[in-house]
Parts: structure tokens; sequence; C-alpha cells
């Protein structure tokens, strides 16, 4: 299973695809399909049925996962997107910004 840089939390920007350029915070990450939720970026329409919850039924617009790789963290100190390094400082393994070279 791949090391995903992106986690739950995190605020990204959408570098390709229908998206792009929509910025939002992940909800949730799935490892091994490396793709992520993000609020308000991809959106599908769902057709729910009536249910007991839901006498009425209808169209609900909701968020579908999105591929890691059309995704890019933006850096808390520009507002950019950055690219993510790790590094070792002291005893821990910090993520960093590439561009900013900030802890994240």
């Amino acid at each position: 299973m791949a090391k995903l840089k992106i986690k739950t939390g995190d605020l990204v920007k959408v570098v390709a695809g229908d998206d792009k350029g929509q910025e939002g915070k992940v909800q949730k990450v799935f490892i091994e399909k490396n793709k992520a939720i993000v609020e308000g970026v991809n959106l599908v329409s769902k057709h729910n049925k009536p249910s007991a919850a839901n006498p009425q039924g209808g169209i609900v617009k909701k968020e579908a996962p999105i591929h890691i790789s059309n995704l890019a963290l933006v850096d808390p100190k520009s507002g950019d997107a950055t690219r993510v390094g790790y590094r070792i400082e002291g005893d821990k393994k910090v993520r960093f910004s590439k561009k900013s070279n900030e802890v994240i």
C-alpha cells in the first residue's frame, strides 16, 4: 500500500480535471483506492428513492471521491499549491512544504 502525502483535514487545491482551481478541506481519504473526498469539490447528483427516513426522495448533490494525483496541498504560508516532503526533526518525522520549506 502506497503512503499518501495528503491527510484528512488538509486544505487542498484541485490541479486537474473539471473542478480545476477549486479549494477545499479533505473529509476522508481512501488509501487503498488513492482517492479522497474534498468538501465542495467533484459534486455529483445522487437520485434518492423515497424511504421512511426520506419520504419525498429526490435528487441530492454530494461529493464524490477524486484521485489524489489531481490534488495538491495548499501551503499555509503563501496560499499556493505545493509539493510535500518528509524530514526528521529531532526524533519526529514531519511533513514540510517544498515551496516555503515550512513544517505543515
